[in-house]
């Protein structure tokens, strides 16, 4: 099992940046790919970004692509998105994610989730 917890939400105003954290505990996560998935009043939940168990490959969603950053720290079995440029369009619930690193990081078949974060972009 692992078990996911996310911070760093909150309010920013359009332009403004944010960084959410994902702490993870029960096991090592250099063998599973995370992901960042967000989900906003009345909308789908959508997968933002992605990354592989060793980091080297990345995905993100089209309309976040040159605005967000995922990275890891396997070290602190820690997940990260920075988020710039942020738009009112972003405000969204924000999930942590993880999965078993298969090769496939884009995908909505993430097996754990964390209890989310929001972030709430003001125009």
């Amino acid at each position: 099992q692992v078990q996911l917890v996310e911070s760093g939400g909150g309010l920013v105003q359009a332009g403004g940046s944010l960084r959410v954290s994902c702490a993870a505990s029960g096991r090592s996560l250099i063998t599973y790919a995370m992901g960042w998935f967000r989900q906003a009043p009345g909308k789908e939940r959508e997968l933002v970004a992605a990354i592989t168990g060793n980091g080297r490959r990345t995905y993100y969603k089209d309309s976040v692509k040159g605005r967000f950053t995922m990275s890891r720290d396997n070290a602190k079995n820690t997940v990260y998105l920075q988020m710039n440029s942020l738009e009112p369009e972003d405000t969204a619930v924000y999930y942590c994610t993880a999965r078993v690193d298969n090769g496939i990081i884009a995908t909505s078949t993430y097996t754990y989730w964390g209890q989310g974060t929001q972030v709430t972009v003001s125009s």
